[in-house]
């Protein structure tokens, strides 16, 4: 099945280039010449000679070895909370390599032991309570991808991407993981570590054996709040500025040789599934149980150092945490995030993505389904990397036949190529989806980023969907989408984002996700930010003045307005504050219905609204956030607020709440609805390797409670059991004709995978 799939890719993939090859090539050699006309070359930053390590260090966390003592430590200095100063403790950092791994060490003496923050063994924790020591790699030079490597003196180990230069809403993922190792200790002196990362988890360029990467190594603190690094990294871009790839050092490494891993990883998978479905006159729920049993395998090569190769065959996903549930008070679809480790490495390759959450691919497309809910995969193969300047990822996945939905295959492929040093690129993507019913759905895209000047850049993108029974030839608005946008990259002075896109009749991108349909839309954002002095209590402030208005094409009306104008307040100690007066448009072509008993009617409104957040520091044990809407709704009234506490109780207990409530009321038409939303988040870690979640939900719109255990033994990468336990319980039983079951549906999964590696 999977090599038929495979021919088939390939088929399609030839057929389609022939179809669009001439306009495809005349377009890109056009933005290419717009590219270049539009490039500025950054000032070219001195290249370091990275240390090479004289003799074998032995590998326990500690900085004696003879070799240490030859490399010289990086020059750290403080960005956070008072910038460009002398770290308040002492710090000794070292970078160095040999012809197997790249080394990053740490000694940290401290003048109090109670200094040290080791509150958790969490991989991947993202937790301001515990110290972070480690460095984020560009390791193909791009000025704008980056993986990170950190950990703690108790040996945590966290790893990510991050993309775009880390900028943009939330532009890193943790749920990407490699192979690396670490050892930590401390005392009451301090503490130290030791980190070695494979050459053969990295995808770079070599050329003669000579290898150039961006670096930027840094050391957050958080009983004192402090981020000590090198290179040094202004504020200018905010939150993610010591990310940035694009500010990173450039390291030269010598004597660096090719690896070619394959990594196969066999799991099995046994459990047991318990369901209530309908019967087939609809007449009561009847119970269906079954035990079950599968195998299959992943695998994943290092075809050259650059790029990387996965397999899958019977995929399965059942390792991956619970979605959160949400309460949409929306007209549209909610968005949900991928968790899936097998779309993680490189994805920002496959991005194509325009405003709001609209995206040409959306890998949730790919096993979940609206309706059938899990979709087998039966198998797909991965290729993704680079290859000279052109960034490449090539997708094709085979699912299987669940319910009404047929046996379907996904294909994509993606190239992007870099234009200089300036963080400007030009790029195609192709998606196929087809079922073996012969229902299809084609759409390719071009985009081009280019960096103006400064920190001003233009982005623009056109997009074309194809899919029976509609007959589209050539060029046509009516099955595109086209995207443009200004935006000037920076926190502090004068910034600003204008974004225009318009969305043909006939556009719909079958791989991807699109919140609205025939609209067109403009999106204009000003803000001015300050970078406060070291006398000052505050860290940065930022006003703001932001909007979004769509409009029908077929109507002309606004579908959708709103200007929000507020300012936000960071404090050095960690507070945080947002708040702003929101003026609100809508025009419902047809009834919004909220849920079964309340709607808005059909009609345009107008509204006011306060909208804001708070949060409190986020190194202390004991923390809050909190958002809030408050004001007019439709033709009603709106008051909406979430808290989000969390306790760090240990380094082995963590414990988070999330708790929302919306109440809204038309009193006019004397009814309204509340809605209730409660998460609790238990987790206990009895070391690196072994770890229990709990997590628990309630959703009172929907009347369900969501329960997820999972168990995780990991004794070291690549070997993993996992024990799950899953159950959906109906809350409002009695309120539907014929009454729901007690639960909906639960089960217990076992899954054991063993990583080979040669």
């Amino acid at each position: 099945m999977l090599t038929s799939s495979l021919l088939a890719l390939l088929s399609i993939t030839l057929s389609l280039f022939n179809h669009l090859n001439l306009y495809f090539m005349k377009t890109l050699h056009l933005l290419t010449l717009l590219c270049l006309l539009c490039w500025t070359n950054l000032q070219s930053q001195s290249i370091i000679e990275a240390s090479r390590l004289s003799s074998p260090i032995i590998f326990d966390g500690k900085l004696n070895d003879k070799a240490w003592q030859e490399v010289t430590p990086l020059p750290y200095r403080t960005q956070l909370p008072i910038f460009d100063t002398i770290p308040s403790e002492q710090a000794r950092v070292l970078l160095a390599y040999d012809n197997d791994y790249l080394y990053l060490a740490g000694k940290f003496d401290l003048s109090d032991p109670s200094l040290i923050r080791t509150t958790t063994f969490k991989r991947d924790a993202f937790d301001g309570t515990t110290d972070y020591f480690g460095l984020v790699i560009d390791s193909y030079l791009d000025q704008e991808n980056g993986v990170a490597f950190f950990t703690n003196a108790n040996g945590m180990r966290w790893d990510g991407t991050v993309w775009n230069d880390a900028q943009g809403e939330m532009p890193m993922s943790i749920d990407w993981n490699t192979f690396w190792d670490v050892k930590s200790t401390y005392d009451e002196k301090g503490w130290s570590t030791e980190m070695r990362i494979p050459w053969s988890s990295l995808r770079f360029q070599e050329k003669d054996g000579v290898v150039v990467m961006g670096i930027t190594s840094w050391w957050y603190m958080a009983a004192k709040n402090e981020l000590s690094m090198y290179p040094l990294v202004p504020l200018n871009w905010g939150d993610m500025s010591a990310w940035k790839p694009s500010q990173m050092q450039p390291f030269r490494f010598k004597g660096i040789k090719s690896q070619k891993p394959l990594y196969v990883a066999p799991y099995l998978l046994g459990g047991w599934q318990q369901d209530f479905d309908l019967n087939s006159n609809e007449s009561a729920y009847e119970e269906e149980a079954s035990p079950s049993f599968e195998a299959g395998i992943d695998l994943k090569y290092g075809i050259t150092s650059n790029l990387t190769l996965d397999l899958t065959v019977n995929t399965d996903f059942a390792q991956v945490e619970a979605d959160d549930q949400q309460v949409n008070l929306t007209r549209f679809s909610l968005f949900f995030p991928e968790k899936r480790i097998f779309f993680q490495e490189r994805a920002s390759i496959f991005d194509f993505n325009f405003d709001e959450f609209n995206r040409l691919f959306y890998s949730r497309r790919i096993g979940i389904n609206e309706d059938e809910g899990l979709v087998p995969i039966q198998g797909g193969v991965r290729l993704v990397g680079r290859a000279g300047k052109y960034d490449v990822g090539l997708l094709n996945m085979q699912t299987g036949k669940v319910g009404s939905l047929a046996s379907e295959n996904f294909s994509l492929i993606r190239v992007r190529r870099q234009l200089g040093k300036n963080n400007s690129y030009l790029g195609g993507i192709v998606a196929h989806r087809i079922d073996l019913k012969g229902q299809y759905n084609t759409a390719y895209g071009l985009d081009a980023i280019m960096k103006l000047y400064g920190d001003d850049y233009l982005n623009v993108k056109w997009a074309q969907t194809f899919e029976p029974p509609i007959e589209t030839k050539g060029i046509s608005s009516d099955n595109a989408r086209i995207f443009a946008n200004w935006e000037r990259r920076r926190y502090d002075g004068f910034s600003y984002n204008l974004s225009f896109s318009r969305v043909g009749e006939a556009y719909s991108p079958g791989m991807g996700f699109e919140l609205r349909e025939n609209y067109s839309s403009f999106t204009p954002n000003l803000t001015y930010g300050w970078l406060m002095d070291e006398k000052s209590k505050l860290l940065r402030v930022q006003a703001f003045i932001r909007s979004f208005w769509a409009f029908s094409n077929e109507s002309q009306q606004i579908q959708t307005g709103n200007l929000a104008t507020g300012v936000q307040v960071e404090s050095k100690s960690g507070w945080t504050f947002n708040s702003s007066v929101v003026h609100n448009t809508e025009y419902l072509s047809d009834p919004f219905e909220l849920d079964e008993t309340v709607s808005v009617p059909s009609g345009r409104y107008n509204f006011w609204q306060l909208q804001g957040f708070w949060a409190s520091p986020f190194q202390k044990l004991f923390g809050v956030l909190s958002d809030y809407t408050i004001g007019e709704f439709f033709d009603g009234s709106i008051f909406s607020m979430s808290l989000s506490p969390r306790i760090k109780l240990s380094s082995h207990w963590d414990l988070e709440g999330f708790y929302q409530f919306n109440s809204i009321q038309f009193s006019s038409r004397g009814f309204g609805l509340e809605a209730h939303l409660a998460r609790l988040k238990a987790s206990y870690l009895l070391n690196t390797q072994f770890s229990v979640a709990a997590f628990l939900q309630y959703n009172s719109l929907d009347g369900v409670y969501t329960g997820n255990i999972r168990l995780r033994y990991n004794p070291k990468e690549g070997n993993d059991l996992f024990i799950v336990y899953n159950d959906l319980i109906n809350a409002k039983r009695g309120l539907h004709d014929p009454a729901l079951p007690f639960r909906s549906s639960r089960a217990i999964l076992l899954k054991y995978t063993y990583t080979l590696t040669w």
